[in-house]
């Protein structure tokens, strides 16, 4: 089965270069456990009008985004966090969670050579919800405790995190290019027996 599996680069997120054609990605918003992390990473460029900022501020600057496109494949994102949102999950994570749903928005762009612009690869109309992925008893997430050094302002700390799918049919967009879209599922709506 195909994957969308997307090296981004955080220097073109956070500093976005008309003249770079590199993809990047945002969460531009993220609930963990009822906790909603703050879009608080400001001057995001919008790639698709690299004259104005992306509408709303963005929870998370990407540097890695994987799904293998099946409908209960979970999604993992890595990226930059703020340090209030890093203190955030650093908090949920020494703490004891009782909720794992997770709910997400996020926009993945890549460049199109031959329409000469940016499109939008991965996206979503509408948050969706999904739930913490485990790796045998362990959340799957974690927050680093040094700050990053590729973009040295803002201060910044690599997250990551792994979200599987509620018992929800949700649907997502994916592009090739420009003008080549489509919409694919993810999760599958349990049936009463």
């Amino acid at each position: 089965m195909p994957q969308f599996l997307r090296s981004l680069d955080v220097y073109q997120g956070f500093n976005f270069k008309k003249d770079k054609q590199t993809p990047v990605g945002y969460i531009t918003a993220l609930t963990i456990g009822g906790v909603a992390l703050k879009a608080d990473q400001e001057s995001i460029k919008d790639p698709e009008n690299p004259d104005a900022n992306i509408a709303d501020k963005v929870v998370a600057v990407l540097n890695h985004y994987q799904w293998d496109t099946g409908v209960t494949d979970a999604m993992y994102f890595s990226g930059q966090v703020s340090v209030a949102n890093k203190q955030a999950v650093a908090e949920m994570l020494l703490g004891k969670f009782s909720n794992i749903e997770v709910v997400v928005k996020y926009v993945v762009y890549e460049y199109d050579p031959l329409g000469k612009k940016y499109f939008k690869s991965n996206f979503l109309d509408a948050e969706i919800k999904g739930l913490l992925e485990k790796n045998g008893d362990e959340l799957n997430m974690s927050v680093a405790d040094n700050e990053s050094r590729e973009v040295q302002s803002p201060k910044n700390y690599t997250f990551n995190i792994g979200v599987k799918p509620q018992a929800l049919e949700q649907s997502l967009n994916l592009a090739t290019s420009s003008t080549k879209k489509l919409a694919k599922k993810w999760g599958v709506t349990e049936t009463a027996s």
